[in-house]
């Protein structure tokens, strides 16, 4: 039987990341994700992957700690070589971060370089680390936010670096088309999970959203994991360099 193609998502053990998991689980990929700290959960997802008949792998990182980038896939090929005879992904998804709710005019310097660690700097020298690793013909995709297009205060420092990587996701496309890789960015919504410290789920600020989505409600983790999934699949060979923003329909 032919192994099944597989996907390296960073902070896959919750929320969004998790469902991206759990999503291309179902769809018949592979997952090797990573988490920070809690290996609990982690160690959840990788059961979830497996109940769907699928491979799941957890090894922990922190996406700030570019030095250990190296070490990190040394690591993510050996297990992949010990138990899949092959040292290759085919899929790669930034995901993993962290948010921050400050004004302007009273952002630090360190808030502002730990965005820049977490949703620039890491994406770039991760995915950079990660090409010797990906089949020919993969895919990556980053993961950005709606604020890169429509603006909420206090979201200045985390919004700007994911606008930086919707213009560096276009450059990874055109430079590594020559290897039929493509590139795109997913950019959800405001949704209701634990991310920046759950404020999406307090009823006023639920109520806003859902006011300003034009299918009136706010988003959920399972309204995201498909459209990853899919861009995984063979479907979405032909999209590249895109950015598809997955919030119903929201500032519009």
């Amino acid at each position: 039987m032919a192994t099944s193609k597989i996907a390296l998502i960073t902070g896959g053990s919750r929320g969004l990341g998790r469902d991206m998991a759990l999503s291309l689980a179902q769809n018949g990929k592979d997952v090797i994700f990573t988490y920070h700290s809690n290996r609990t959960a982690a160690d959840e997802v990788v059961a979830e992957i497996e109940q769907r008949g699928q491979k799941g792998y957890a090894l922990q990182l922190d996406t700030r700690d570019i030095k250990s980038f190296s070490s990190f896939f040394g690591s993510v090929t050996e297990k992949l070589k010990a138990e899949r005879g092959s040292e290759k992904i085919d899929f790669l998804i930034n995901n993993a971060g962290t948010g921050l709710y400050a004004p302007f005019s009273e952002t630090t310097e360190e808030q502002l370089d730990e965005m820049f660690a977490i949703h620039y700097k890491g994406v770039f020298f991760f995915t950079q680390k990660a090409l010797p690793c990906l089949n020919n013909g993969g895919r990556i995709i980053n993961i950005s936010s709606g604020l890169a297009r429509f603006s909420f205060p206090g979201s200045s420092a985390y919004a700007s670096m994911k606008g930086a990587v919707e213009v560096l996701t276009r450059y990874i496309a055109k430079e590594l088309g020559e290897r039929k890789i493509t590139a795109n960015i997913v950019a959800p919504g405001a949704i209701a999970t634990d991310f920046g410290g759950g404020s999406n789920k307090e009823e006023d600020k639920q109520k806003i959203i859902s006011g300003a989505t034009a299918l009136g409600r706010v988003g959920e983790a399972e309204d995201i994991g498909g459209v990853v999934a899919f861009l995984c699949s063979e479907d979405a060979g032909w999209i590249n360099g895109q950015r598809i923003e997955v919030s119903g329909g929201m500032m519009l």
